[in-house]
């Protein structure tokens, strides 16, 4: 939810890192967030949760990459 909803608000996410104590939005903006960014019309709750679960592995990938760090620079700047 943090990072699909930054997105949704054009933020920089280069220096975002998600914080799993942080909470934010209801549980009612999450679902809705997430029903807009599923890509299926009228979803499942398994479509949903594969989703989710997608979406959290690959920016944990993101997060732990060194071509995607801060530290880069301007040079991979958005990657």
């Amino acid at each position: 939810y943090q990072y699909l909803n930054r997105y949704k608000r054009a933020e920089d996410l280069d220096h975002f890192l998600f914080i799993p104590e942080r909470t934010e939005g209801t549980e009612k903006e999450c679902l809705k967030l997430l029903l807009e960014f599923c890509g299926r019309h009228n979803p499942s709750w398994t479509e949903l949760s594969n989703f989710t679960h997608f979406l959290n592995f690959q920016l944990s990938k993101c997060e732990k990459s060194v071509f995607c760090s801060p530290a880069v620079g301007e040079d991979f700047q958005g990657f």
